[in-house]
C-alpha cells in the first residue's frame, strides 16, 4: 500500500479556480497561491447571503499511540457528502511545524482521504504560522525595548507573563535567560518559550471576527503586571498596529481541496491539550456562507476539543452545530482496555469490553452539549467483526448510532454510510445546542464544572500560586470568562497513565494565566507543557528532498 504522500503526490489536483467556483467564487474573488492554494477575503464570505449551512464537528475518543484518525474520518466525510450530490465545505486546523517534524509527520489526513497540496500544508503552507510567530517575536521585543529604555510604565521584571514564541517543537527553551549580552544587550531576565500553537496570538487569530476585532483583541493582551500591580497590555506598548500589519493577509482563510475535489478551507491551528483546538471562526462562517453542509474538528478527545469547541468557540462565534461525529477505533479502546500497542493485532474482545466505556463517556459528554452524536468506527485492517461489534453493541447500550467507516482505504466511498447517517440526524433537528456553563461566575467554579461533568473528577485541587493568579485576574475584570483547560489528551484525568474512564481522581490547577485578547483565561493542569521537546527518533530525522519531491512525510 502507497504511503499518505505518495497517495497525495500521485494525485491529479484540480485549479484552485475550479474548487472555488463549486462554493459560488468567481477567480477574482480569490487571491491564489499557485496553482492550487488560495487566500478568499473575509468580506467576500461575508457578502453571500442566506441560511447559514448546517455545522458537523468531528471529535473522538482520547488518543492513543495507536491512531483515531480525526482528520481522516473528517475529510472522508466531506468527500462522502460531495458524492451524495451535497455541496459540503471542510475546515481544518493548519498543521504545526513541530509535530510535523516530531511525532505525527504529516497532518493532513491520510490515506485517500487527505487535504491536498499535502507537502506544501504541512509546510509553511500560505505563511500564516510564521505571521503569528512574528507578531508574538515584535510584542516580545517591543516589551524588552521599553524595559531598556525608560520604563514609563514601571513594569515589574518578576512578574511579566508574556513568554515567547517558535514554531517547533524544543525542550531546550521550555526555561531560559535571555539579556546576557553585557550593557547593551538588553536586560538579563529569566523567559520562557511556548510553541506558537500555545500563543495567545493564535488563540485571538482564530476566534477574531475581522481585522477591527483582531487590533481590539490584540491590544487587550496582558504582557505583565507593573510595580503597582496593574495589567501591562499590548496597547500600553503601542504594539497593535505593527502586529495588525504582519496578520493583515493571514488572517484571510486558505482554500485547498480535497483527493475527492471537495473545497476545504484550513486556516490556523491551536492546539487542544493546552489551547482551544478548532480552526478558525473566520473560516468557519466562510464555510457555512459559501456551502450547504460545513465538517469541521476539534483536536484530540471530545474532553478536550469538543469541550472547547463548544464552550469557547461556539459561545464567541453564536454557533450552533448541529450534529457531532465521536471517531473510535478499535485499536485505541483495546488500548483503554490495557493492551500494549505491540499487541494489538490480535484479537481481545474483552480489552475491547474495557476500554469502550472511554467512548461511552465522549458520548455521554456530547450529549451534554444538546449536541446529537453519531460514532464513526473508523475500522482499521486488523480489525475482527467481533472486535467491531463488541464496539458496535456497547454503542448501541447508550442508545447512540455507530457506524463503519474506511476513510483511509476508501476516501468518500468509505464513509458513505457515515454521511447518510449524519444526515438522518440533520434531517431530524434534533440538536438543541447550549454551553456546559454561563460565563457569568468565579473562575474556579467553572474549571470543577469542567471537571466534574466532562472528565468525571471528584473535585478540583488549586494550588496556592494558582488560586493567588485567580484573585489577580478576576479582580482585574477576567472573573465572567470562559475556562480553557490545558491538561493530559490522554487520559480523562490529568494523569496520562489513567486510561479508560477512570473514577476517584482530583484535578490539579497549578497555574492560572490570562488569556484577555482571546477573552478567555487557561487552567494548567498536571504536567502539562506549553512547549513539546522532540521524540528519541523525531519524524524530521527520516525526511528529505530527492529529485525535487518531499520524502519521509508520512
Amino acid at each position: 500500500m502507497p504511503t499518505d504522500i505518495e497517495i497525495a503526490q500521485s494525485a491529479t489536483l484540480r485549479p484552485i479556480q475550479d474548487i472555488a467556483a463549486r462554493i459560488g467564487l468567481e477567480p477574482a474573488d480569490i487571491v491564489p497561491f499557485g496553482h492550487h492554494k488560495a487566500k478568499v477575503p473575509l468580506d467576500v464570505a461575508r457578502s453571500r447571503g442566506g441560511d447559514p449551512a448546517p455545522l458537523v464537528l468531528v471529535t473522538g475518543v482520547n488518543p492513543t499511540a495507536a491512531g483515531e484518525g480525526k482528520s481522516t474520518v473528517s475529510v472522508g466525510l466531506a468527500d462522502a457528502f460531495t458524492l451524495r450530490n451535497r455541496n459540503p465545505v471542510l475546515c481544518l486546523r493548519e498543521p504545526s511545524l513541530g509535530p510535523v517534524f516530531g511525532i505525527k509527520g504529516g497532518a493532513a489526513g491520510g490515506g485517500y482521504s487527505q487535504v491536498v497540496p499535502m507537502e506544501e500544508i504541512n509546510l509553511h503552507f500560505t505563511g500564516d504560522f510564521h505571521a503569528i510567530s512574528s507578531a508574538h517575536a515584535l510584542l516580545s521585543a517591543l516589551l524588552d525595548n521599553h524595559m531598556y529604555r525608560p520604563d514609563t510604565l514601571d513594569v515589574d521584571r518578576t512578574a511579566i507573563t508574556w513568554p515567547r514564541a517558535v514554531d517547533m517543537n524544543d525542550r531546550a527553551l521550555r526555561s531560559v535567560v535571555v539579556g546576557l549580552g553585557g550593557r547593551t544587550g538588553g536586560i538579563p531576565r529569566q523567559e520562557s518559550f511556548v510553541i506558537t500553537a500555545a500563543s495567545e496570538i493564535m488563540a485571538i487569530f482564530c476566534l477574531a471576527d475581522g481585522l477591527d476585532d483582531l487590533k481590539e483583541r490584540l491590544g487587550r493582551i496582558i504582557v505583565g503586571y507593573s510595580r503597582s500591580g496593574d495589567p501591562v497590555r499590548a496597547a500600553d506598548l503601542d504594539a497593535v498596529g505593527a502586529m495588525a500589519v504582519l496578520l493583515k493577509d493571514a488572517i484571510n482563510p486558505n482554500l485547498v481541496q480535497t483527493l475527492g475535489g471537495t473545497p476545504a478551507f484550513v486556516h490556523g491551528g491551536p492546539f487542544a491539550n493546552i489551547a482551544h483546538g478548532c480552526n478558525s471562526l473566520a473560516a468557519t462562517r466562510a464555510g457555512m456562507a459559501l456551502g450547504d453542509v460545513v465538517v469541521t474538528e476539534a483536536g484530540f478527545g471530545a474532553d478536550l476539543g469538543a469541550e472547547k469547541f463548544f464552550d469557547i468557540k461556539c459561545r464567541f462565534g453564536n454557533l450552533r452545530p448541529a450534529a457531532a461525529v465521536v471517531v473510535a477505533t478499535v485499536r485505541a479502546l483495546k488500548m483503554n482496555g490495557g493492551v500494549a500497542k505491540d499487541a494489538l493485532g490480535s484479537e481481545d474482545v474483552a480489552a475491547v469490553t474495557r476500554g469502550v466505556v472511554n467512548l461511552q463517556a465522549h458520548i455521554e459528554n456530547v450529549r451534554k452539549f444538546g449536541v446529537p452524536p453519531v460514532v464513526a468506527l473508523n475500522r482499521f485492517v486488523s480489525d475482527t467483526d467481533a472486535e467491531i461489534e463488541a464496539v458496535l453493541e456497547a454503542c448501541r447500550a447508550v442508545g447512540a448510532t455507530a457506524v463503519v467507516a474506511d476513510p483511509w482505504g476508501g476516501g468518500g466511498e468509505g464513509c458513505l454510510d457515515l454521511a447518510d447517517a449524519v444526515q438522518d440526524v440533520l434531517d431530524g433537528g434534533e440538536a438543541d445546542y447550549r454551553p456546559l456553563y454561563p460565563v457569568e461566575g468565579g473562575l474556579v467554579s467553572k474549571i470543577e464544572t469542567v471537571a466534574r461533568e466532562i472528565y468525571g473528577a471528584d473535585g478540583v485541587d488549586v494550588a496556592p500560586a494558582a488560586a493567588k493568579q485567580i484573585d489577580r485576574l478576576e479582580a482585574i475584570g477576567l472573573r465572567d470568562v470562559p475556562v480553557c483547560i490545558a491538561k493530559t489528551q490522554y487520559s480523562f484525568s490529568d494523569n496520562p497513565t489513567l486510561l479508560g474512564r477512570p473514577t476517584g481522581f482530583r484535578i490539579t490547577v497549578r497555574e492560572v494565566t490570562p488569556s484577555a485578547g482571546a477573552g478567555f483565561v487557561v487552567a494548567k493542569t498536571g504536567d502539562v507543557m506549553t512547549m513539546p521537546g522532540l521524540a528519541a527518533r523525531p519524524a524530521a530525522v527520516g525526511m528529505d528532498v530527492v529529485d525535487g519531491h518531499v520524502t519521509g512525510l508520512f
